[in-house]
Parts: C-alpha cells; structure tokens; sequence
C-alpha cells in the first residue's frame, strides 16, 4: 500500500479528511469511485420529445427575474438565445445567480424539456460546449468538495500506481478483460461513454465475484465448523416456553424448534432470523439464550444502541432471572467500578449473560466459555468482532437478528453462508397499524387525530427528518415543530425532543420519560427507529415524510401497535410519492421490502454500513443484480476446480483468511 503523504500538496489536513471517509492508502483512494457521471453532450433537438433531457448553449437575452415563495425559495427566469430558438428558461432556488447571468453571458443548461421553447433547468454551467464531456461525480462529505476530490485523484494517478486484476485467468480471458490500471485511470478520466461503460461492467463484476467466492466459500465449509456440544433437554424448553406471560405463534414455535437443533448440533450454528417490527424475535433470543445456560455456557447479546441494550436488558431480568440466570449490562455509562466486576463475573463464569453495544467484544472482556453471540439490528456479525473472538480462541454458535426482511431471492444468493429463519405471523392481539397519508394543508386533521388519542391517555411520536432549520431545504426541523406542537398542546400535555447531537446520558433521560409517560409527545429525528419499545404510543405522526426510504418509514412506523390498542400512523406530505401509497396499502414487512428493493436498490438495506462486510464500492445490488449471479455462478465453478497459478492460489488463501475469521 502507498502512503496518502505521496500525494503532492495534499497536506495534513487532506490525509485527515480522507482517514475520516475510511481511506487510507492511495490505493484505496483511487478505488473511491464516481457514483454517477454527467455528459455534457449538445442536445440534438429535433429528436427531443417534452420531458426529455435536454442540453443547450447559448447567450443569456434578458435580464433574469427572481420570485420568491415559501420559506427561502425562488424561481429564476429568463431568456436564452441558443443561435437557433430563444428559449424561456426557469430555475429553483438558484436566485443567487442572477448578478452572474446578465445578458450576453455565454452559458451551458441542463435541464427538461417542458415545452417546444420552454426549459425547467436543474443546473447551469458558465460557458459554451467546445466539446463533448463526461464529468465523474463524487460523494462529498466532512467538508470536502468535489473539486478537492477530483484533484486529489487527479495526483494519485500521476503516481501510476500499479494495480493487478484479482481475478482468475481463465475469467480473464473468458470475458476479455481490460487491464486493472486502465479501468482505474478510464473511471476516474472518461473520455468515451461506451469504453466506460465496459470498464465499470469488469469493475462492478470483480467486486461482486470477490465477494461471491468468500460467501460460496463459507457456504462450501460451514458443514466443517465444529461447533461446542450440548445436550439440551427438549423438556426444560417446553416448560420454560409454557410459563410465558404469552402464548408463541406458529412461526415463532418453528424458530425456537430450529434453534434447538442447531445449539444440540456438533456444527455451528449461524442463523439470521428476520421477522417484521413487532413480530416477536427478541423472545426467540432469550429462549436461545436459556438454551445455552441449559448447557452452562455465558451468551452475548448485541444492540445496536444504548436505548435498546437497556430495553433488552430490563426485559431479560423479568423473563430470564427467575430461572437461575444471571445478566448484567455493559455499556458506555457502566461505571468503572461496576464495569471491573462485570470483567470479572465474565472470566469466572458467575455471569451467565451480557447484554451491551459493541463494547462487548474489547480486548478488556475475557469470557470464562461464551457460547452464543446474538445481535441485533446488525444483519451481519462484522469481521473485527469476529476476528477478536477469534484471537481469544472462542467460537461461539451465532444468530443474526434483523427487522428490515430481505427479499428472499437476495437472502439466498447474499446469506448463502447462512441459514434464514423468518417470523411471518404477528403475535394474537395486535391490530395492523392504521396509515394515512395527508398534506401540510391538512395539519387540522392531523392535530385533531392526535388530540384524539392524547385524551385517551396515549402517547405520541412527532418525526422530523431535520434537526434544526436549514438554508438548503424547506423542511420541517426538531425546533420548529416544537414550537408548533407547544402552541398546540403545550398547556396540556408534556413536550420532550429527541435528537442525535444530544449525549447518551440526555437521549436516555428522555426515552426513560417518555417510557414513563411522563412526556406524552416526543419530538425526534429517527434516531427512535431501532427497536424501542413504549407500549402505549400508539401514533407516529412523520412530517416531510417523502424524505424517508420505505424500510426506514416502515421501521418508525413499527415504533406503535406494539400491544392491542388500535395505533395509528400519519405520513404528512405534500409529495404523494409511490413508497408513501405503499405504506397505506399494507403493513407486511416482507412485501414492503420486496417494494423497496424494486423502487431504490439495495441502500442500506442489508446494514451494509454498519457491518463492514458488504460495503460495495462499485456495484448495486439492484441494477447489477445479473451480474452478481453470473459472479457467484464463475465463482463456485472456480471453487470447484481451481488452477494451480499464482493467482488461483492467491484467491483461495484469501477467502481461507476470511473464513478463519469466521
């Protein structure tokens, strides 16, 4: 690897900058990739139909004319002469330009084409097209721009580092592959759209067969796994499963049986069980964890969040501390003192379970014989946790849980190292969520619907996307609504906010009101999503509600009709998108995840951004979803009779270290 400090002046600062986006060596910042590009072609004309994209130069004619609406928008207006036609152009929120675009200024606009003479542009550029241009666009963050990122890569490849095709031969050759070097350069400094369309097709292809070759290669070896032995009696779990406040459902009873068998297999388990929001997963864990004190072993149970490690811990001590077991919490506000004496219960075995954050698997926690890690919220077990428990020697049985179900066809091919076990039925009492859809024009009907059920004595979500008020985008922020519900109900009921710049210790203090109903409307950005759990919300009311992914409203919208009360959630929009009529239709999960895949891709919609294990710099798992399988076909061929070079041996010895870590 190549030290970022080789690239001329880009500075302490910049190293700093690029360490935070994760990269960390030149190499790694030329595989930072373009997400999209942008082709400045002349438009022919005569082949453009209304509402197609359009490119056009020319001179500005008159003089622009800026009207303002709303909070902070506008609408620009003017006259462009292209030699040909004079076109009317019309912009939003670019007033700012106007001192810049007096007549006879030569311009470039992009844009639709709305009418035979008549533009909405969405850019404008400052010059004529001298010839066609192809413009990677990248992701900006931390401050940096696009033009610092495109000189920074511009100076790495005047390194020309040297980059070799990681893949086997005999694919090399199958497919005509360019050279490594020349699709980096060609992606970063495209100068033809078909040559480039080439070179990202053999990129997206080598990142997917990489990481199909490690899932078919884990898939191929997970029989090998030796698990820890156990001989659970089936009796113990009836009788425990027979003493719960509820009765388990269908589904429910299949993933306890399942589990059962997996923990009293020599082989070791590692299981993902995806069930919607409210469908009953924890108590499928909490049953696996007595399973595994049956057989003397501790657990671990992961959360994502503080929030939810102490929800998950409260609920363990009622369910599992009358039956003998012994749990204790580990998080960030554990105190030292506390925390030496949990280190200790941990390295002598008198503490049976922990539940906490990723704190769980520090090099300063040392278990005396952890059988089962279970996480939640997490989709994967990411490969330093695992690598971690590794170097300690331990090889615990795993199971995944995740509320964000995978469209199954996807869980197959991604989860192929894995078993899946899905929670379809909801448990007996619950009424689906009620969801409508309203505009800002509406928010009558809205205060009316939550008055209604703040009289009854329930409790609200209020979500913005927002935390405070910005110059950008005309969209509801925490302060703002605020003010509005306490000009509303702020003589009647109790207002709190919740947001993620506030510490640990305010978002806890506010949560633990709200639980207490001693705040009966919570104001919040969605740092609420993951798994909370307050019985008596029973509405979530979410503004500007086009701004969310489907899973992400789905996942808010779980946050109510966690008990039988009939619960309500109010989508307020002014933009009646698809996902948002989805949302009204139905209440299943699993359909809605089907939805979102087909309307947005895969996003995040695996956690791949919390897990470190399916972060793809290139590839969409949606658009280039042919190609994964064309991938995991060439790689389980490959897999099944490697060659004996350089290369082939290279690759094997590269997923046995991935599987090792396992």
């Amino acid at each position: 690897m190549t030290e970022l400090n080789q690239i001329k002046n880009l500075g302490i600062k910049g190293i700093s900058i690029l360490n935070k986006m994760g990269i960390y060596s030149v190499e790694e910042l030329l595989e930072f990739y373009p997400f999209r590009y942008e082709e400045l072609k002349k438009s022919d004309i005569s082949t453009l139909k209304i509402n197609d994209k359009i490119v056009i130069d020319g001179i500005v004619e008159t003089t622009p004319s800026v009207y303002f609406f709303k909070r902070r928008m506008d609408r620009m207006t003017f006259k462009l002469n292209t030699g040909h036609n004079l076109y009317q152009i019309s912009i939003f929120n670019r007033g700012f330009l106007k001192p810049k675009l007096m007549p006879g200024t030569k311009i470039t606009v992009i844009g639709k084409l709305e009418r035979k003479t008549g533009i909405t542009a969405y850019d404008i550029k400052f010059g004529l097209i001298e010839e066609e241009k192809i413009t990677p666009i990248y992701h900006t963050i931390y401050g940096v721009t696009e033009k610092q990122i495109r000189r920074w890569i511009e100076k790495a490849l005047d390194l020309n580092i040297n980059f070799t095709n990681q893949l086997p031969y005999f694919i090399e050759e199958q497919y005509h592959f360019l050279p490594k070097n020349d699709c980096i350069k060609a992606v970063h400094q495209p100068t033809d759209m078909n040559y480039l369309k080439l070179v990202l097709r053999q990129l997206k292809y080598e990142e997917l067969f990489l990481f199909m070759l490690k899932m078919n290669y884990l898939k191929l070896n997970k029989t090998n796994k030796i698990g820890l032995k156990r001989n659970i009696p089936w009796s113990k779990i009836e009788e425990f499963v027979s003493k719960l406040p509820f009765p388990l459902t269908p589904d429910q009873n299949k993933c306890v049986k399942v589990i059962f068998e997996d923990l009293n297999n020599p082989q070791r388990m590692n299981r993902l069980l995806q069930g919607d929001v409210g469908s009953g997963k924890t108590i499928i864990s909490f049953i696996a964890i007595y399973m595994n004190f049956l057989s003397h072993y501790q657990s671990a149970l992961m959360a994502p969040t503080e929030i939810l490690a102490n929800q998950h811990y409260n609920n363990v001590q009622k369910i599992l501390e009358p039956w003998g077991v012994k749990a204790v919490l580990l998080t960030g506000k554990t105190k030292a003192k506390e925390k030496k004496e949990i280190l200790k219960g941990l390295n002598d075995g008198t503490i049976d379970v922990i539940i906490g954050t990723h704190a769980l698997f520090t090099d300063d926690v040392i278990y005396k014989n952890l059988g089962l890690v279970i996480t939640d919220e997490q989709h994967r077990f990411g490969v330093n946790q695992r690598s971690n428990l590794k170097n300690k020697g331990i090889t615990p049985d795993i199971l995944y849980m995740s509320a964000t179900p995978i469209p199954r066809t996807y869980a197959l091919t991604l989860y192929g190292d894995m078993d899946v076990s899905s929670i379809h039925t909801m448990p007996s009492g619950r009424k689906p969520v009620i969801t409508t859809l309203k505009s800002e024009k509406e928010i009558k009907d809205v205060l009316t619907e939550m008055y209604r059920e703040l009289k009854l004595n329930h409790q609200v979500y209020v979500i913005a996307p927002l935390i405070e008020e910005s110059d950008k985008m005309d969209l509801k922020n925490v302060f703002e609504l605020e003010t509005n519900m306490n000009k509303a109900f702020g003589k009647l009921y109790k207002i709190g906010v919740l947001h993620g710049k506030m510490t640990n210790q305010e978002k806890d203090e506010v949560m633990t009101k709200f639980k207490n109903n001693e705040i009966q409307i919570l104001i919040s950005t969605t740092v609420i999503e993951v798994g909370v759990d307050v019985e008596n919300a029973t509405m979530m009311v979410i503004f500007d509600s086009f701004r969310f992914g489907l899973s992400a409203l789905h996942q808010l919208r779980g946050r109510v009709g966690r008990n039988e009360i009939q619960s309500y959630c109010i989508l307020v929009s002014n933009y009646e998108t698809e996902r948002l009529k989805i949302l009204t239709k139905t209440n299943d999960g699993f359909k809605i995840s089907e939805e979102d895949f087909l309307l947005r891709g895969s996003g995040d919609l695996f956690g791949s951004k919390q897990s470190g294990d399916m972060v793809f710099k290139i590839a969409n798992l949606k658009s280039d979803y042919s190609l994964l399988l064309k991938a995991k076909e060439d790689s389980e061929l490959f897999l099944k009779n490697p060659s004996d070079d350089e290369r082939s041996k290279f690759l094997i010895n590269y997923v046995e270290k991935y599987s090792q870590l396992d």
